[in-house]
């Protein structure tokens, strides 16, 4: 039997339809406007770019979540299911490295502006990104093939491996050693960039910059504290605290929550986007105009229509 409660599978498919609708939509929308519309690309763009790459790969498992449960049944063979069971630490560990290379990006145009010329150097930004996504590769394939297996049971008729992390429990070492290097060294690294600039801020040592690039550099560090503490910090206190129990459950409400929060992140990031990329905020205004339009233009035809069958009614009664 599977031993989640009925609430968790209908919350999972409302949830996961809205993710992969939001997120879907958004994330290719900032990796076309990133990638084929941005002219003069800086570390920012790419750290970007990267960050809607990272939230297709992991959209793109949903639907498989949804079909899951939806018919309670996995379909899609054991292989697979340890594949996604990996991404769901997979996906964390690149976002928050990814998060940290942007605030450092953020602490060198702010606090070090004699070195704003690096932040045209795409080529360290995209050999920043390129080892993270290695290393990250390299230390989740282990999950891939671990023995303790909670689908054993049912034949692997289901996957219960993707939608909790408590069978990780067996690398123990391995996620303690993973939660130090990617998660509380790029937590240290943001809170320390953080604090810098904000005693930069209050004793006045950030005159040399332009009003508008203090601004949108104040929003996007607040919009990277909001996200790592709404969607990651839950996730990874839950994370260090199961693999310290001793109890073998399936299903933990906990963890199922703090695992929502954190997928919540790939619609988040469309805050980010919006403050970064000029191109991308001038895309979502000129869909919003559109939709506009397109909604007088319905109301005017109806309005025109109305007057039309009217005029005809009283040609008819004449």
């Amino acid at each position: 039997e599977n031993p989640h409660p009925e609430e968790y599978k209908i919350a999972s498919l409302v949830f996961y339809s809205f993710v992969f609708t939001v997120g879907l939509l958004v994330n290719v929308t900032a990796l076309w406007v990133f990638s084929c519309t941005t002219k003069k690309r800086t570390t920012i763009t790419i750290y970007m770019m990267n960050v809607a790459l990272l939230d297709l790969f992991f959209i793109f498992s949903l639907p498989f979540r949804i079909i899951y449960h939806g018919t309670e049944t996995w379909p899609f063979g054991d292989t697979f299911c340890r594949l996604l069971g990996a991404s769901t630490v997979f996906y964390p560990a690149i976002a928050l490295w990814l998060l940290a290379f942007i605030s450092v990006d953020r602490f060198m145009a702010i606090v070090q502006p004699k070195h704003v010329k690096e932040l045209k150097n795409t080529k360290k930004a995209v050999l920043a990104c390129t080892g993270i996504w290695i290393m990250t590769l390299s230390t989740t394939s282990p999950l891939v093939f671990l023995r303790s297996d909670p689908d054993q049971a049912s034949n692997f008729t289901t996957c219960m491996k993707m939608l909790d992390i408590i069978h990780l429990k067996e690398v123990n070492t391995l996620n303690f050693c993973r939660l130090i290097f990617f998660f509380l060294i790029p937590l240290f690294i943001m809170i320390g960039c953080y604090l810098v600039i904000i005693y930069n801020f209050i004793h006045g040592k950030t005159s040399k910059l332009k009003p508008k690039a203090k601004e949108r550099s104040i929003r996007i560090i607040v919009t990277l504290i909001a996200q790592v503490l709404i969607c990651f910090v839950p996730f990874h206190i839950c994370f260090a605290f199961l693999m310290l129990q001793d109890e073998n459950t399936f299903y933990n409400p906990w963890a199922a929550f703090t695992t929502f929060l954190m997928n919540l992140s790939t619609c988040l990031d469309v805050i980010l986007y919006y403050i970064v990329s000029k191109q991308f905020q001038a895309r979502v205004i000129s869909v919003i105009l559109y939709r506009n339009y397109l909604r007088s233009v319905r109301r005017k035809s109806f309005r025109t229509g109305s007057v039309r069958s009217l005029n005809n009614m009283n040609s008819e009664m004449i």
